[in-house]
């Protein structure tokens, strides 16, 4: 009786807690719904802002336009580097249908590999790819014909320079997206760029772009840049100089051609150089602007300030005779050379002749620290101000270790390093009446300032008169001589240092020097580097390119001449006049 009376019991409250779980169940449920219904309502009635925009970065999107880069011109507005416009072909790869077929003939006619196309294409987990960057419009052209979905193309800039391998170390060159790597391009990048601009449009989910929606921003072209390099100058100034690199078997060589009187560079030049339209193979070292970057010992131009400075000091007067003895010099445990025994010669015998004896007693006679400080002043151990990266400041080493040895050997530059672009800026001392000016690369509508007063104008004028002795017959350097005007100058010929001592068979040969001497307006540096074709000396390796150059560069400014025409009077073969100490 019991077990039966119990089973009623039991079943009755099986199901009381089955209908007590089907109400909470249909509770959550129907409060679950009370739920997605409030939020449909409050996001359409009240938020709705808030669906828009989530529909919108599905079909929206902000495309970047390209800012067209500023032009690099010459002073006379020639065009050196501009930006021309080009077809970059991207893809969707989650969009791309392309047959085996189209992808062969795609790679074939993009000139790549078929395997490095299908493997950009098959990135699906990217929206934007790269296929080629920069194409010819002819060849972007024939990619969209092929009728591929998912490719698209986008429009770039390349820069292309004119002038190619005459400007290559002096511009530099951009990257694939137009950013300044090297030179002037990579100094002024800010001046150059421009600004990109920006649009908003809608894609369909294919990524083609069905509505153009508003324009968010207009690209910001970069603003123009004129340099102070006159082409005709800089054309004639790299043949010349190219010319004498390959006659000569030089390892490399460079130019400076300098406004006196304003402080412009009007060409810089170097070799061997390279097509920045193409640097497929180039080496780094081709890319140095070694007029500017690299450091050598420029052997006897230096003598001239160290005159100067001797003037200046009252050690010395023009009519001073010193005694250069038969050739050597015995200093401490050192000996001092000159190519020639001279005796007894005056201030001006001493460039003319270029006796490091001569100019080593004249210095020995300074007190170290005002040496020191009139090199100084003459800009030697400061990087030159023009903007360029890597622009060197030599060596130019702390007076209070000189030894006299060093002090002497100076005098005749050994022991001092500079650039090419120093020694042409430090000239200008000479042609302005004992003031340094500063040098500019580019275009000075206005003059830049007086410069820097280093010498006295008594002391740069009578040095001037001096080096005008350097390329008569009876000088170094009478091949820098130009029909119809008078040329001061000084020749260098120095051993190249070489694992701490100086080599016997490598030389830099050198000439800087200024025209019309009496009145100078251009200034010309030269340097040849490791001619290995039987001559090395300044007067006869770089005095003739000088010559070439200042003389077309006299003639494209139009400069009236100074001397009569039939000046010209070289020294006869047999003559030692070309050869000079070191």
């Amino acid at each position: 009786m019991s077990r039966i009376a119990a089973r009623p019991s039991s079943h009755l409250l099986e199901l009381h807690l089955q209908r007590w779980r089907g109400r909470v169940v249909a509770g959550l449920l129907l409060l679950w719904l009370l739920m997605l219904v409030g939020r449909a309502v409050y996001l359409q009635g009240v938020h709705h802002d808030f669906l828009q925009r989530k529909g919108d970065a599905v079909v929206n999107r902000i495309l970047v336009l390209p800012a067209h880069r500023g032009m690099i011109t010459d002073r006379r507005g020639e065009p050196l580097a501009i930006s021309t416009p080009m077809e970059s072909l991207w893809a969707n790869p989650g969009s791309v249908s392309a047959t085996q077929g189209q992808v062969v003939h795609l790679a074939k006619l993009l000139g790549m590999p078929v395997k490095d196309l299908q493997t950009r294409l098959n990135e699906q987990d990217r929206e934007f790819v790269y296929i080629k960057r920069q194409l010819p419009p002819d060849q972007a052209a024939a990619a969209t014909q092929l009728g591929i979905p998912g490719l698209y193309l986008r429009r770039e800039y390349r820069r292309y320079y004119p002038s190619a391998d005459v400007t290559a170390q002096l511009l530099g060159f951009t990257n694939v997206d137009d950013v300044g790597q090297e030179g002037l391009e990579l100094t002024y990048q800010n001046w150059l760029a421009g600004v990109p601009g920006s649009r908003r449009v809608v894609k369909d989910r294919r990524g083609n772009i069905v509505e153009d929606l508003e324009s968010i921003q207009s690209p910001k072209p970069g603003r123009d840049l004129a340099l102070s390099i006159d082409m005709k100058i800089q054309y004639l100034a790299y043949r010349e100089l190219q010319a004498a690199v390959l006659a000569n078997k030089a390892k490399d060589g460079a130019i400076v051609v300098l406004d006196a009187k304003t402080g412009e560079i009007l060409a810089m030049a170097n070799l061997p150089s390279y097509n920045p339209n193409n640097r497929e193979g180039v080496k780094l070292w081709q890319m140095r602007n070694h007029a500017v970057t690299d450091e050598y010992e420029p052997g006897s131009t230096m003598k001239p300030f160290t005159v100067a400075a001797a003037l200046d000091a009252g050690t010395i007067k023009p009519d001073t005779v010193i005694d250069t003895g038969d050739g050597t010099y015995e200093l401490g445990n050192r000996r001092i050379h000159d190519t020639h025994a001279n005796g007894m010669l005056t201030i001006s015998q001493i460039i003319e002749k270029s006796s490091n004896i001569g100019a080593a007693k004249i210095a020995l006679e300074l007190k170290p620290e005002y040496f020191w400080d009139e090199l100084h002043k003459a800009g030697f151990g400061t990087a030159p101000k023009i903007g360029f990266p890597g622009a060197a400041s030599g060596r130019l080493r702390p007076y209070q270790n000189w030894r006299p040895i060093e002090q002497a050997t100076m005098a005749y530059g050994n022991g001092i390093a500079v650039s090419l672009l120093q020694m042409a800026r430090g000239y200008t001392v000479f042609a302005n009446d004992g003031v340094m000016k500063a040098v500019s690369l580019l275009r000075q509508d206005v003059p830049s300032g007086n410069g820097v007063q280093v010498f006295s104008p008594a002391a740069a004028r009578a040095v001037r008169a001096m080096m005008e002795t350097v390329v008569s017959p009876e000088g170094t350097a009478p091949r820098a001589q130009v029909a119809g005007y008078r040329v001061a100058g000084k020749t260098g010929t120095a051993h190249k240092p070489e694992d701490g001592r100086y080599s016997a068979h490598k030389y830099i040969a050198s000439f800087i020097g200024m025209a019309p001497a009496s009145n100078p307006r251009l200034i010309v540096a030269v340097m040849i580097d490791e001619p290995d074709a039987g001559q090395y000396y300044g007067g006869i390796v770089a005095a003739p390119v000088f010559s070439s150059v200042m003389s077309g560069a006299l003639r494209v400014l139009d400069v009236p001449p100074d001397n009569p025409t039939g000046n010209v009077v070289l020294p006869p073969a047999a003559s030692h006049a070309e050869e000079e100490s070191m």
